[in-house]
């Protein structure tokens, strides 16, 4: 088990992440929250992780604090949310957020994310609601992540990776061209793009 990553940045692509640890690269997918807390590339980044062995692949997946790895590991132990689905979830809202949905019964949002229906969303609600009895509870919307404006080079170019990053958390191409053309502003960068385009797809 590997339970903690600590390197160098290499690449920084939502939703992945190669890590340089002692000349070995890790591959590791994360949610967005986790892309939002963590350096720039070039700089040494600490992950806690989670490793998913199956018959064709090999898994980590990566999260700026111990209580959202905690979470993703309780979501996956639902019946019909694997880890890609747990990945989307926590990309969507936040930790906390997604506390306040299962403890208000708001399948209205859960059922926005990709990958949960109705029944689905109805499980979460059943499983997690003894899991998260220790979280703090905040309003869901506020826990929606914000943005922050910076400049980029090349708005076409934030606006493709941000749409394919999108596609990544299973989202139809159709419905992230939509998301992200609904937000764009001129000078923002992927991250930004994608913050927003979450927010207005969950919130919505």
């Amino acid at each position: 088990m590997i339970g903690q990553i600590r390197g160098i940045l290499l690449e920084k692509q939502a939703p992945h992440l190669l890590v340089d640890v002692q000349g070995v690269g890790y591959e590791i997918q994360a949610p967005m929250p986790t892309f939002y807390a963590i350096p720039e590339v070039g700089s040494e980044v600490t992950l806690h992780t989670h490793f998913v062995v199956r018959e064709d692949a090999q898994l980590l997946f990566g999260f700026h604090s111990q209580s959202e790895r905690q979470m993703f590991r309780s979501l996956i132990k639902v019946n019909g949310v694997g880890p890609k689905v747990g990945l989307a979830i926590l990309s969507g809202i936040d930790a906390t957020a997604f506390a306040a949905c299962i403890t208000h019964d708001d399948i209205k949002t859960l059922t926005k994310i990709p990958g949960i229906g109705k029944k689905t969303a109805e499980r979460l609600l059943v499983e997690m609601r003894d899991r998260i009895k220790d979280w703090e509870i905040s309003d869901p919307t506020a826990s929606l992540l914000q943005p922050v404006i910076s400049s980029t080079p090349s708005d076409r170019q934030q606006k493709q990776e941000a749409e394919s990053a999108l596609i990544s958390l299973g989202y139809s191409e159709k419905e992230a061209d939509r998301a992200i053309n609904a937000v764009a502003q001129e000078g923002m960068n992927s991250e930004q793009l994608i913050r927003l385009a979450l927010k207005g797809m969950v919130a919505g």
